[in-house]
């Protein structure tokens, strides 16, 4: 009984740490605050991207990911740093320029933030702290690293940079 009670209480306190993904926000590429509340009902792949990286090219794919799927509650949002090799120079406006003449980006793409470090930013303390997504750790090993969320903020899986948008393991999860 007293074992079942201590239980209880690691649990719960464990609980307790957890954030809500839905409690999230971030800035877009334009300043605009961007709230994690309206993903609420959606699939969401998470990546974070860089201009001038061997796996930019998955800027292309990436966009089609987004265009097949959107209509079926399906959102990329795409979050730009420098934080690997400074494969990511640009300004914001740099930045948005780059990923719409280059690859037609339309997906959500938010400011240019650290993905790692003392200065990661919230979302991606989510993603990558058991503590705060209540699922598992991880960390960001590179550019165009993808996390992928269901519809009702849970953090699902990541696939590393050589895991291409349209690999069997990631459109199974977008079913």
């Amino acid at each position: 009984m007293r074992m079942l009670l201590i239980t209880t209480l690691l649990f719960t306190a464990f609980i307790s740490n957890s954030q809500s993904f839905y409690d999230l926000k971030a800035e877009t590429i334009d300043g605009e605050t961007f709230n994690f509340s309206k993903l609420k009902g959606k699939k969401v792949m998470i990546v974070n991207t860089a201009s001038k990286c061997g796996f930019t090219p998955q800027y292309e794919d990436l966009q089609k990911l987004y265009k097949t799927y959107k209509d079926s509650n399906f959102i990329i949002l795409g979050f730009p740093s420098n934080d690997f090799l400074k494969q990511e120079p640009g300004t914001n406006s740099e930045i948005k320029q780059f990923c719409t003449l280059n690859y037609g980006v339309t997906f959500p793409v938010m400011s240019k933030i650290h993905v790692k470090g003392k200065k990661i930013h919230p979302v991606y303390k989510w993603l990558t702290q058991k503590e705060k997504n209540g699922k598992f750790n991880s960390k960001v090993k590179w550019n165009f690293q993808k996390y992928i969320i269901d519809e009702n903020g849970n953090l699902l899986n990541v696939f590393y940079s050589k895991t291409k948008p349209f690999d069997s393991k990631i459109l199974e999860l977008l079913k």
